[in-house]
């Protein structure tokens, strides 16, 4: 297990490598320089002469390449540079806003969880009938609804209308109802139409019909026998959407005035913010990758047969 677990960290590197190159050259290759947009939003002219000094002050007339080994350099002490719009530390900020996503995804992880297995278990045991067909047309309508136009009806009909939520800001548990509502919905839906079919998929197994055939309450047989088995691929499906929560809350954070990482790299992206941006994705990524870790480890508790040597 020890062997198995320290080649998967080192296989991390790479990973995060990649992620960080291609952040990199993805901000280079697009137009618009954040010298400009800098001196714009100070209010000062943008004058060529202006333009250049700011430019070499944020280490920009340097080559690509250059920047990018001076940020991993960096990067290995735990130091993931200055912002350029606040010349702040980025690694602080991160560190600071990061719990708000991390409960904002938690919530909503478990908000998904709580309600997508019970659904997808109700739509294999009762497959075929209306219960089946019902679940299924309320899992199409969770993928199909966008998050950013569910939030805003949420908030419209809640905390608008019937004030019963606060529609925005954070402080108090109530504040975290409506994003994370909005964030679960897709996963809701991804959750139950897994645990339908992997579900589906072992009831139609020998040792389901054996047990069936012992005289064991169809209970136990979905519930001890069959589920154990099945949930495997839905923990899976838990990992990923994690990652997905996690890394997809920008809209949510945005519209519910949640200070997370999202936001913060909505505001990156739009002041052109290098370092802040580099700083979020690659913590993201990190963060996914451990998760992906933990969801691998976790199989071996579910399957006594899944060994890591």
């Amino acid at each position: 297990m020890t062997r198995y677990i320290i080649k998967r960290l080192v296989l991390m590197v790479p990973v995060l490598l990649g992620v960080t190159l291609l952040v990199f050259l993805i901000f280079h290759l697009t137009p618009g320089d954040p010298a400009r947009v800098l001196l714009g939003e100070m209010g000062q002219g943008a004058t060529p002469e202006a333009i250049e000094a700011l430019r070499h002050q944020l280490g920009l007339d340097r080559p690509w390449y250059v920047q990018y080994g001076d940020f991993l350099l960096k990067a290995i002490q735990g130091d993931f540079g200055r912002s350029f719009r606040g010349d702040r530390p980025v690694l602080p900020e991160l560190l600071a806003r990061f719990p708000v996503t991390l409960q904002l995804t938690l919530s909503a992880l478990g908000l998904a969880a709580l309600t997508g297995i019970p659904l997808g278990i109700i739509a294999a045991v009762k497959r075929h009938t209306w219960v089946d067909h019902l679940v299924m047309v309320v899992a199409l309508l969770g993928v199909s609804l966008p998050s950013f136009w569910f939030g805003i009806m949420l908030m419209q009909m809640f905390a608008l209308k019937f004030k019963v939520l606060p529609p925005s800001g954070t402080g108090t548990w109530q504040h975290m109802i409506l994003p994370a509502v909005t964030v679960a919905l897709s996963s809701v839906a991804f959750i139950a139409r897994m645990t339908r079919s992997t579900l589906l998929d072992q009831l139609r197994e020998d040792y389901v019909r054996t047990a069936r055939s012992k005289g064991l309450r169809e209970r136990a047989v979905v519930f001890r026998h069959a589920l154990k088995n099945a949930f495997i691929p839905v923990l899976t499906t838990l990992g990923l959407q994690f990652g997905n929560l996690l890394g997809g809350s920008v809209v949510t954070e945005s519209i519910f005035s949640l200070p997370g990482l999202g936001r913060l790299a909505v505001e990156a992206i739009k002041g052109r913010d290098l370092p802040s941006i580099q700083g979020s994705v690659l913590w993201v990524a990190l963060v996914f990758s451990l998760v992906n870790l933990a969801v691998d480890l976790g199989y071996a508790a579910l399957d006594p047969r899944i060994r890591y040597e």
